[in-house]
């Protein structure tokens, strides 16, 4: 993995995409590093004094040739609230790349599909382009409570085949991405499956792919404080006892977690 840096960057585009969600594009003089899809960054909330920590986001989508990231951010507190309301031009200090571990490449031709819902569909988008880019089409599933909260479909549908699911059926199959037909479909038969989102979603989608045995990697997101295995605030149960997301992760293999995936 490439080494830690501490960069000031611009904000060169903020797109509010709707009430909640907000693409953070910001961009650096300094070279960026190669970055693994499943890394992370933490950002320091500068103009708010009751915010004190850095605040980890995913790494959404790199350019290189133009040293820039993206970040979706989704305002849910003071911290989040005041990177969404920041202005093109505004300063961040940023933490990054973090995680000693991203999402695997599939091997050439595997069929695979890519499982988000919430934030968690950000480090998705990275991983969609690494895999295009390794020879893998890759599937998308995204989940969200309504058609409101679905992000940026037309992006991940540019990379590759998406399906949909809202809890309330106002966009593609009603109810949670486990329920999608595409998973109990007989004829499909995925190599792997990479997912990132709520805890609830992603042990449902590891049962499943236990169940059937699929490959399936997810990336965790746990409180990360530090973001360099200090703070122990995002320590989990796995295989090898207690570890911290930040430093063993953030990206798991589902046979390395202490999750309760069999019946």
């Amino acid at each position: 993995m490439a080494k830690k840096l501490v960069l000031d960057f611009k904000v060169s585009e903020n797109r509010r995409l709707n009430s909640e969600y907000v693409v953070l594009t910001v961009k650096t003089d300094e070279e960026i590093p190669s970055i693994t899809a499943g890394q992370f960054a933490e950002i320091k909330v500068d103009g708010n004094a009751d915010v004190f920590l850095r605040r980890p986001f995913s790494i959404q989508d790199v350019d290189y040739n133009n040293n820039s990231l993206k970040f979706l951010i989704q305002s849910v507190g003071k911290g989040t609230e005041t990177l969404c309301n920041l202005s093109v031009g505004s300063t961040l200090n940023i933490l990054f790349p973090l995680g000693n571990r991203g999402f695997s490449i599939a091997p050439k031709e595997s069929r695979v599909l890519l499982i988000g819902g919430g934030c968690g569909i950000a480090p998705l988008m990275l991983l969609g382009k690494q895999l295009l880019a390794a020879g893998v089409k890759p599937e998308f599933l995204l989940g969200a409570r309504d058609i409101s909260a679905l992000t940026q479909t037309e992006e991940y549908e540019a990379i590759g085949k998406t399906y949909y699911t809202t809890v309330d059926g106002s966009k593609g199959t009603k109810g949670f991405v486990i329920h999608h037909p595409v998973l109990w479909d007989e004829s499909n038969q995925f190599d792997m499956i990479y997912t990132c989102g709520p805890d609830a979603m992603m042990k449902a989608v590891a049962k499943y792919a236990a169940k059937r045995n699929i490959e399936c990697e997810a990336s965790l997101e746990n409180t990360m404080a530090c973001g360099f295995g200090v703070c122990l605030c995002c320590v989990t149960e796995s295989v090898k006892g207690h570890v911290c997301v930040c430093t063993e992760g953030p990206v798991f293999n589902i046979k390395d977690l202490k999750w309760q995936i069999s019946e």
